[in-house]
């Protein structure tokens, strides 16, 4: 490290040595410290002892306005530094960083608070024309992980990258819409540094990264226009990295618990082309069949062919008229859906309005002037930027359908403002230079307005399903990765899009199970849908006619184990949603890089294909066809397989067999995982057994168990539970504790079955309760209140205790 910041040091000296002139009139108001130069005005604040914001405006120009999109915090409490002076060199000192500002010409430095290097400019920033652009130092042995959900890597260090939302257009797709290396359905202009800092570049212009290409000494980012502006984040853990720039953007709140269950898109039996057969007895028949065959489902949505297709827009307008004669009484299907419990069905909607046989809603939005205007033409979209233009919009266009039972919707195609849209190659929108700078944000003004407005109506937490997303986007879960076909190659770009996205502060994140469009091989199916149970958000939908993605459509073997991963799935939402809550509160995402809790591990940089879910499961989806291995690394710390209970070492690699009904999973030493019951559907009874797997380490470790009503926001105002379970290791046995459960919402006493990985037979098992202990008695069947089994051939002990939430539960296993 001395050496590096030697060489860094020489390096920066150059700028240094221009720093000698009179000292700067530094105006300070609070966090924010201003001055101006010759060649322009600067202003640095600082937003906490690890985060400051850079800014930089032409001479005599104001800074721009604080947008509401991409940030949403911009107030920030007092923080305590020092500023000192000599000459045009400026040093701020916090508690965690010194930051070296050279005035002549502009550039940062900046260490820690050990006085070691961390990020330094590599020549003056500032702007080329229009173009502002900032070009720092590479470090040795450096890399960068995020920008958004990209499909082509993970480690980024070497690459150009160009951020500007859109899926590409153009035949045949294999080069066109389904490249996998132009991907931007959700870029995020962030990054974070294996040398423990990140960077936000507050800009929604389209905007290119080079990191490293051009010069491997060096890496540069610059936007199309707009202004210097951008957040340095130091750590260094990536997961407090993640906390910061999430407290800036926004954190993702809770969706509703049923929103942990399965989600199902469909067609309504006809697909484009097919759209005569479409049918709300075809959506009613498809909820049975899942309830009919005891396949687990909670949500449903309704995609593009509910409607008739816009007279001016075609399929790229939304007409809001229901299909006919397939849906003579949508409040009717609606009614029957919820009476076969499923929690919530949506609609998918694309942003342009459009005039249908009866509303004409184009044309009434246009004449209240709520439309962004295209020239001389008053436009297709309406400006969901403007409040009183997303009211209109609802009340108009939307509230009619959540009158009759739709609680959220699909917001498909936010891509094409401004820029040529998927489904409607000869048009683009409204353009111009102010275009090019809400582009990449209109996606997230577009979901903000479904997801408050449904919520309000509801008067739940509201839910958002989405394909295109810019930073801020995880404040409107969820997004999903976007219509790539059902073949093996689009599979594993899949899998590294979750887990960029997750490197990008974006947690609720879905892909569909099993491919987009075009029939799945039947093992693709099945690895694709295993991967989908043990995402953020299991989303099942397919375009292809007419079997669709549906798992009966797929063989007797397919519809089987997709069954058992569904099962699966519901049984760890007590582990999935506490794992929500955590994003929520730190912004740690679920579905974790191995680098981003790894950070020190060469070996996790380039890893795409396997990631932690939640702190303590790790899933390796089998993306290669007939695969009969793969190989698998395990990470520092031990590591027992899922399946078999096999007890592994980590720091190394190692080959695994791959049959097709297992998704190799691994459990982390010391995890403690909570399942519920079998269920249906996610409110179909009590969790009651609460049942939690317990793999003792060698040190202490705990879990906390987050429960709430399922559906308020009375959760932001902490209304909710968390019981802590820990596991406490002895030399000879160990203890697991329950606590008292911490929060104002009332959990129920239940039973609660414990089961604890032992490598030998017990010599007894207490329990302690008030200071009281109580030998407990060995049964062969462990299954009533203060008794105990052991399993020898699995080494497990199952004890059943009564929780009243109110009181402490300690389990001695001796």
């Amino acid at each position: 490290m001395k050496s590096i910041t030697r060489f860094v040091g020489l390096a920066w000296m150059v700028l240094l040595m221009a720093s000698c002139g009179n000292r700067i009139d530094v105006r300070q108001d609070g966090n924010v410290l201003a001055f101006d130069l010759d060649s322009a005005r600067y202003q640095i604040e600082l937003c906490s002892p690890t985060m400051f914001r850079v800014r930089m405006a032409a001479p005599g120009q104001p800074f721009a306005d604080n947008e509401p999109w991409m940030v949403n915090r911009y107030q920030w409490d007092a923080v305590d530094y020092t500023l000192s002076q000599e000459g045009g060199l400026l040093t701020i000192k916090t508690s965690e960083l010194l930051v070296e500002v050279n005035t002549q010409p502009f550039g940062i430095a900046v260490y820690d608070k050990n006085h070691q290097l961390i990020n330094t400019d590599a020549q003056p920033c500032g702007y080329d024309g229009e173009t502002p652009r900032v070009t720092k130092q590479l470090q040795p042995g450096e890399h960068f992980f995020g920008f958004g959900e990209r499909m082509d890597f993970v480690d980024q260090l070497g690459k150009r990258i160009e951020l500007n939302v859109g899926r590409g257009i153009g035949l045949p797709h294999e080069v066109g819409a389904y490249n996998t290396l132009k991907a931007n359905y959700a870029p995020v202009p962030f990054f974070m540094s294996t040398r423990g800092y990140a960077i936000f570049f507050h800009n929604a212009y389209p905007s290119v990264w080079d990191m490293g290409k051009a010069d491997a000494s060096r890496y540069t980012f610059s936007a199309a226009s707009g202004e210097l502006d951008y957040y340095f984040i130091f750590g260094p853990a990536f997961t407090s990295m993640i906390g910061e720039y999430t407290a800036l953007s926004g954190r993702s709140p809770l969706m509703p618990r049923a929103a942990m269950g399965l989600h199902v898109g469909t067609y309504s039996g006809g697909t484009w082309g097919y759209e005569h057969l479409t049918s709300q007895n075809y959506v009613v028949k498809l909820a049975k069949r899942f309830r009919e065959l005891g396949i687990p489902a909670d949500i449903l949505h309704l995609d593009s062919t509910w409607r008739i297709f816009g007279k001016v827009n075609g399929k790229g307008g939304t007409s809001f008229e229901w299909r006919t004669p397939g849906f003579t009484n949508p409040k009717a299907m609606f009614d029957q859906l919820y009476a076969l419990n499923y929690a919530m069905v949506g609609l998918h909607i694309r942003p342009r309005i459009d005039n249908g046989e009866v509303k004409n809603l184009l044309t009434l939005g246009q004449e209240a002037g709520i439309t962004y205007p295209e020239g001389d033409y008053a436009g297709d979209f309406p400006n969901y930027f403007e409040k009183s233009a997303s009211d209109w919009w609802w009340e108009n266009c939307m509230k009619p359908l959540a009158d009759m039972g739709c609680k959220f919707v699909k917001t498909d195609e936010g891509s094409a403002f401004g820029h040529q849209g998927n489904e409607l190659v000869d048009k683009t929108g409204p353009q111009g230079p102010e275009i090019r700078a809400l582009h990449n944000v209109f996606p997230v003004a577009y979901a903000k307005t479904t997801y408050s407005q449904f919520a309000e109506h509801n008067g739940t937490r509201g839910m958002n399903h989405t394909r295109e997303g810019f930073a801020g986007i995880q404040r409107y879960p969820f997004i999903f990765a976007g219509d790539w076909p059902s073949e093996w190659q689009y599979f594993a770009p899949v899998v590294r899009a979750g887990i960029n996205i997750g490197l990008s502060g974006i947690g609720a994140w879905s892909h569909c199970m099993g491919g987009f469009e075009h029939v799945a091989d039947p093992e693709l199916y099945i690895r694709w849908c295993q991967f989908g149970m043990l995402s953020p958000v299991a989303m099942l939908f397919g375009m292809e006619h007419p079997s669709y993605k549906e798992p009966w459509a797929y063989g007797a073997e397919a519809q089987k184990i997709f069954t058992q991963y569904d099962k699966l799935r519901y049984s760890l939402v007590p582990y999935i949603y506490s794992s929500y809550y955590q994003a929520y509160a730190t912004g740690v995402p679920i579905m974790r890089a191995l680098v981003m809790m790894y950070p020190n591990d060469v070996n996790t940089y380039n890893i795409d294909d396997q990631y932690l879910f939640g702190d303590n499961l790790m899933v390796c989806p089998v993306t290669v066809k007939a695969a009969k291995t793969r190989v698998v690394y395990l990470p520092e710390g031990e590591w027992v397989d899922y399946w078999t209970g096999e007890k592994l070492q980590g720091r190394q690699h190692i080959q695994i067999t791959t049959p097709i009904e297992k998704l190799p999973m691994y459990v982390k030493a010391g995890a403690i995982i909570p399942y519920q019951p079998d269920m249906q559907y996610m409110a179909e009874k009590r969790v009651d057994p609460l049942t939690v797997d317990v793999y003792p380490a060698t040190q202490l470790s705990s879990f906390d168990l987050y429960e709430d009503d399922g559906v308020s926001t009375k959760y932001q105002d902490g209304v909710y539970a968390i019981t802590r379970i820990t596991c406490n290791p002895g030399d000879s046995g160990c203890q697991v504790s329950l606590s008292a459960t911490e929060g104002t919402f009332a959990v129920e006493p239940r039973n609660v079955m414990l089961r604890v990985r032992c490598d030998k037979q017990p010599a007894g098992v207490m329990l302690n309760v008030n200071g009281q202990s109580t030998e407990l008695a060995q049964t062969p069947n462990a299954d009533a209140v203060n008794q105990w089994k052991y399993d020898a051939n699995n080494g497990v002990v199952t004890v059943v205790v009564l929780h009243d939430g109110k009181t402490k539960r300690d389990v001695v296993i001796k």
